[in-house]
């Protein structure tokens, strides 16, 4: 069989998407009335936290456009330093930069959080931290405690692993009370929470389940990767986890973005935050671009 062009095919992928997601979401709330979970599932949960994108149409364009600046681009990188031998110097050099680029947060190990938040204080940009890092193999009480001492120590956003041997089980609805745990515990102090859903791991299928899974629990965002598998961010990946959870939640593309270019295509396909350790090296290229229309010499 064979398609005209590249858009009667991305076509037939969408309606493929639409149709799995909406069995998936019919099949969780057969399994929530049929398997006797009760509260575990979270499928009809009446009062699940309605939480508000935060980057919207309208400013993804001017980023995507020409005369983006690099205060624009900054706007969406989560700065990050999550390599174990990160040292107190090389924190303290993420955060300065990041309060000088404005960039959308530093992400750290909840080791460097309160350090972090030291560094940041008035500078207006939050700390990120993860949880459960980088495996997503402890259990879910632990993460909610890891989380609610990461927020004591100041963190404002924090990037969970799910529960990936679960997924990999056929246990959504285990995955989807890991992730709640952390939303809970996340929410009440008005912290936004990103689900990791490691998709360099999964199957298509898996994917769309992990990321049903953590719009039903209630997250801000669905991420693609740690940086710590086989595998990063992918356009496919954003594509496919953007039509899986609709306008409602972020995405976040994480691992693999080397520059502005990547960020760009990865903004494209409908990522509305980019985790990335070269937030720098993309800030000044948006403004070499702007200047003279070269990059400047990568960070």
């Amino acid at each position: 069989m064979s398609y005209a062009n590249n858009g009667d095919l991305e076509h037939l992928v969408e309606q493929i998407t639409d149709v799995i997601v909406a069995r998936l979401n019919g099949e969780a709330d057969s399994q929530a009335a049929l398997c006797g979970c009760g509260a575990t599932c979270f499928n009809r949960c009446p009062e699940r936290m309605q939480r508000v994108v935060d980057a919207g149409a309208a400013r993804i364009g001017l980023v995507l456009g020409e005369t983006a600046s690099a205060g624009a681009w900054a706007s969406f990188i989560d700065h990050t330093l999550l390599k174990p031998e990160a040292s107190a110097a090389d924190i303290e050099r993420l955060c300065e930069e990041a309060a000088r680029y404005r960039f959308a947060s530093v992400c750290v190990n909840p080791t460097w959080v309160r350090a972090s938040a030291c560094h940041l204080r008035g500078s207006g940009v939050p700390v990120c931290t993860v949880i459960g890092f980088p495996l997503g193999a402890t259990l879910a009480d632990v993460k909610a405690y890891e989380t609610r001492r990461a927020i004591f120590d100041g963190a404002q956003e924090v990037d969970m692993v799910i529960n990936v041997g679960a997924l990999k089980s056929g246990d959504d609805c285990a995955v989807e009370y890991d992730i709640h745990q952390v939303v809970e515990a996340a929410h009440e102090y008005n912290v936004l929470v990103k689900v990791i859903i490691e998709a360099a791991l999964l199957t298509d299928d898996e994917k769309i389940r992990a990321c049903i899974a953590a719009k039903n629990a209630g997250a801000d965002f669905v991420k693609t990767s740690t940086g710590f598998a086989k595998g990063g961010a992918t356009v496919a990946d954003v594509a496919l986890m953007r039509r899986t959870v609709g306008q409602e939640m972020g995405v976040k593309a994480a691992g693999g973005v080397k520059g502005i270019a990547d960020a760009r295509a990865m903004l494209e396909a409908g990522a509305t935050r980019i985790g990335a350790s070269v937030g720098v090296k993309i800030a000044q290229e948006a403004a070499g671009a702007r200047t003279d229309g070269a990059p400047t010499a990568a960070y």
